[in-house]
């Protein structure tokens, strides 16, 4: 976490950014709420690079396997290292720069109707690389998946629950309140994916096409991806050569206030760019990367 002196005005998570222009600091004002300023973005990404790079990372592994999420999600958490006004949230209309990158997911602790589910939560900074940001996933899934142990968040919200409905709906509007304000205790909030930089559905996983999913006014997400299953598609070169290949498609949802359209096309540009050449993931995520917004 960036060392910086507090102001007044700063939150725990996030540094209130006091020099903006005008209209950044004045849409916040405007516009209130996160789930009501959400701008969507569909990409495919070509699974052949991602593939060749899997099968050397693989060779040998009988376990923790690298998968199209750790690279995926990597690819994400490097993104929001070089382009950090991804990482900024609104509260209390309000723009603040978030003090870490958090990567978070939801883990079923089983694949089974019955249940239950975990909440993961990753971070991630710069000199973070894919191998040690793997091995850290790994050991944060297998604890997610213990059925013996419930994670922080979800444990709080068991013990909520259990309080007559007066006297949670006062704690609720309670909650509500400080979490406009920063002030939600961590217990509550430790491993709440909705307090993330980036929230992750992985619904290819369980065999679901990718679509939109909503942010929420609850937190401070401003970044939701959901990752669909894989399917054939087609494409053409500019002679018209057809090129079928199989892709992953990725559904973002964004906080449109946080910055602008060009901005959020160089990000999913330089996303894509690391995907096409993955090994760039083996460096340290501040390594700076090369690419080109219009391809």
């Amino acid at each position: 976490m960036e060392k910086r002196k507090k102001k007044w005005g700063d939150r725990r998570d996030g540094w209130w950014l006091r020099e903006l222009p005008g209209m950044t600091q004045f849409t916040p004002h405007l516009y209130p709420n996160r789930a009501d300023n959400e701008a969507y973005i569909n990409v495919d990404i070509d699974l052949r690079p991602l593939d060749d790079y899997l099968a050397k990372k693989n060779a040998g592994r009988t376990e923790d396997k690298y998968t199209y999420f750790h690279l995926i999600s990597a690819a994400i958490g490097k993104a929001f290292v070089l382009r950090p006004k991804m990482n900024r949230f609104i509260a209390y209309n309000r723009v603040y720069q978030r003090k870490y990158i958090s990567v978070a997911f939801v883990v079923k602790k089983k694949f089974e109707d019955k249940s239950e589910e975990g909440l993961a939560f990753q971070y991630f900074d710069e000199n973070s690389t894919l191998d040690g940001y793997h091995q850290e996933l790994m050991q944060t899934i297998h604890q997610c998946r213990r059925t013996d142990v419930k994670d922080p968040s979800s444990d709080m919200m068991d013990r909520l629950v259990r309080l007559p409905r007066p006297i949670l709906r006062l704690v609720m509007h309670t909650l509500f309140f400080l979490d406009r304000h920063g002030k939600v205790p961590q217990g509550i909030i430790a491993t709440d994916p909705n307090y993330s930089s980036i929230f992750i559905s992985n619904l290819g996983s369980i065999g679901l096409e990718c679509g939109y999913h909503h942010l929420t006014n609850w937190g401070t997400n401003s970044c939701f991806v959901v990752i669909g299953k894989k399917h054939w598609t087609m494409t053409y070169d500019e002679a018209g050569a057809q090129d079928p290949h199989q892709v992953i498609p990725l559904g973002i949802t964004l906080d449109e206030r946080i910055a602008d359209g060009y901005y959020y096309s160089g990000t999913v540009a330089l996303v894509k760019e690391l995907l096409r050449h993955p090994e760039l993931l083996d460096l340290p995520a501040k390594t700076p990367v090369e690419y080109a917004i219009h391809r």
